[in-house]
């Protein structure tokens, strides 16, 4: 009896996936139609965009009014957006009442942030710590001397010239890299054994959580003058920043404890068996890992403190929000959607900054995520 044996000479061709799982019917099929609910959702949310999407591309493009158009067809009934206003206007939202000549100074602040914060931010570019000691050391001193003057030939420019989004970013950053090394330490302090430190600490948290930021401007900018010796005063700016970051960094505080109480005590006992004393242990064991715990938190306080920079307006600083709400005033420009187009300005610049904050704390928790993923 013979056996018979059939070897294949040539490959079979791949055959593609069954429909039912794989392409865009089944994307369709289990991220919109999976369910009962599911259909009932989309359907709604395409209707609803159906009954939106044509006002907004009718406002923001269809009957808008281009940059480089004229106030006169801003003025036209059912006119859309008027982003001539804008363009016109977008100088006096960027500086202020900074005085048009000396816009090279700000300019040149803006080039010099970028240049050093952008390498800072990433991680696989060399030199790191000579690029935060210019950053964080050798930055806010040219800044100052270039945006004050009165040195070097430069012309003063008191703060109260000062405003639109160049205010915005100084009160942001400097509340926001302040605010961190103050609320390490009053996390530290709070969970001292040192029943002084610890009561400071604490009572210095729950002092500046239990007031709002409105309030806290309001005594830096109106009260505080009157604590001063009499002929002394503060600038309003100086007294603003001041006011942001400690409020600032009493809510970061407690984000950090609670990445500290996350640690496990054998991290700190690990640390003590290595020989390493108090500093020693949270600067290289616990205070590393504790962080990473809590990019979110961190990042969620840096994003809400942008936003509230809007509120020192309310004290007479000229801030992003402040021009936009002095321009309305410009009768030249008068228009029916001329104040509903720089508040839309305002937002879309707050929506970029914010939205570029979460996505890069997104980035870092991947980055940083290793050993944890689940």
């Amino acid at each position: 009896m013979s056996e018979t044996a059939y070897v294949r000479t040539e490959m079979v061709p791949s055959l593609p996936a069954p429909s039912r799982s794989s392409g865009f019917v089944a994307w369709l099929r289990k991220n919109l139609f999976a369910s009962v609910g599911d259909t009932l959702l989309t359907l709604v949310g395409a209707a609803f965009l159906i009954w939106a999407i044509p006002p907004l591309y009718s406002f923001f493009i269809g009957n808008a009014v281009p940059p480089g158009g004229t106030v006169e067809q801003c003025r036209v009934e059912s006119v859309g957006a008027c982003w001539a206003y804008i363009a016109a206007r977008v100088n006096f939202f960027i500086y202020g009442f900074y005085p048009i000549s000396e816009y090279w100074r700000p300019n040149t602040v803006f080039a010099l942030g970028a240049l050093l914060l952008i390498p800072l931010l990433w991680p696989r570019i060399p030199f790191k710590r000579l690029n935060a000691l210019l950053f964080f050391v050798v930055f806010p001193v040219v800044v100052y001397v270039l945006l004050n003057g009165g040195m070097f030939g430069l012309r003063p420019v008191p703060t109260e010239q000062w405003g639109g989004l160049l205010v915005t970013l100084i009160i942001s950053l400097v509340g926001i890299i302040c605010s961190i090394p103050l609320g390490i330490l009053l996390a530290l302090g709070r969970q001292s054994k040192l029943p002084i430190i610890k009561t400071l600490c604490v009572l210095f948290i729950e002092l500046w959580r239990a007031v709002p930021l409105i309030t806290v401007l309001f005594m830096a900018s109106i009260m505080l003058p009157l604590f001063m010796p009499q002929g002394m005063t503060v600038d309003k700016l100086l007294r603003a920043l001041v006011g942001v970051t400690l409020f600032s960094s009493a809510y970061m505080a407690e984000v950090i404890r609670g990445g500290l109480q996350a640690i496990g005590r054998g991290q700190y006992e690990a640390g003590a068996s290595l020989g390493l004393n108090y500093w020693q242990r949270m600067g290289f064991i616990v205070l590393p890992q504790a962080l990473k715990h809590v990019i979110p938190g961190i990042v969620n306080n840096f994003i809400s403190l942008f936003k509230d920079t809007s509120l020192v307006s309310i004290v007479g600083i000229f801030d992003l929000l402040n021009t936009i709400q002095a321009a309305t005033a410009d009768i030249n420009w008068a228009a029916p959607t001329q104040a509903v187009t720089g508040y839309v300005f305002a937002a879309a610049v707050y929506w970029v900054f914010c939205f570029s904050m979460s996505r890069y704390s997104l980035y870092m928790e991947r980055r940083l995520n290793t050993g944890h993923k689940r």
